[in-house]
């Protein structure tokens, strides 16, 4: 049954409502990185974490088991994180790093893992002449930035998504924000490898609760995955239909609900 969306509620305004969902549970928190920990921009390599959100996500780690979800490659997200004895969860899950660093790797990506890198190469190579235009070879996906390419140009990025995938039939796209995304036809996404990562924490709805946090198209999947598990909280400047049950606006908000996840535990 498909989860049916509505615009999340101002997360500040029903805190009280939102503590108590927790009290007396063993807390499992995700945490997607763009857009979530760090804000949108112009290119990939800018979104550095601040060390005030470092700190923060260290403390919150320090009290409850976290993991990073991301559509980067889980090295990128790693080296960029620099949080030790945590979950990562890179390429939208399709690579998962559990807290000792054994990685667990979908099989059916991995085997189609040439496909991936013969359709990157392909992809640059039809995307270099178009001002703006951003390919990355995320591992296990393919990710198309066009922040930067122009309305005039946009057109262009879409006719060579369109001919790489008509060329690899094993591929999918999927939309983020200024991103295309090609992903391997398999059905694995963000809210599959949450659903993976509570199984090794031993998840029990009694004693456990979930917090997903993300902002994109892409953690849509993952807010369905903990619906009766937990809260989804939506990142969004403004109100727009999800799964998840609370919204906050930007990544300084982010970091106050850490604070206040950590002072409820200091508490």
């Amino acid at each position: 049954m498909v989860q049916s969306k509505s615009k999340p509620v101002d997360l500040f305004k029903h805190l009280d409502e939102f503590k108590d969902q927790l009290i007396q549970k063993d807390v499992f928190v995700f945490l997607d990185y763009d857009g979530t920990l760090t804000p949108i921009v112009a290119t990939p390599d800018l979104a550095v974490l601040s060390g005030e959100m470092r700190a923060a996500v260290r403390k919150l780690s320090d009290r409850y088991n976290v993991s990073i979800v991301s559509g980067r490659a889980t090295e990128d997200v790693r080296s960029k994180v620099q949080i030790d004895g945590i979950f990562y969860a890179g390429s939208h899950g399709f690579e998962i790093v559990n807290p000792e660093g054994k990685k667990k790797i979908n099989e059916e990506a991995r085997a189609i893992r040439r496909v991936i890198d013969e359709a990157h190469q392909k992809l640059s190579e039809g995307l270099k002449n178009i001002p703006g235009a951003l390919v990355e070879n995320v591992t296990y996906t393919i990710s198309a930035h066009y922040r930067l390419v122009s309305d005039e140009d946009f057109p262009k990025v879409k006719e060579v998504i369109d001919d790489i995938l008509s060329k690899y039939p094993d591929l999918r796209v999927t939309n983020g924000k200024k991103v295309f995304e090609l992903r391997p036809k398999i059905d694995w996404n963000k809210g599959k490898a949450v659903e993976w990562i509570l199984n090794v924490l031993g998840y029990h709805p009694g004693k456990h609760s979930v917090i997903y946090i993300g902002d994109d198209v892409t953690d849509e999947d993952a807010f369905a995955a903990i619906e009766g598990k937990g809260l989804g909280i939506l990142v969004a400047d403004t109100p727009r239909e999800s799964n998840a049950l609370y919204r906050v606006n930007d990544t300084q908000d982010v970091k106050k609900v850490l604070e206040f996840l950590i002072q409820m535990k200091e508490r």
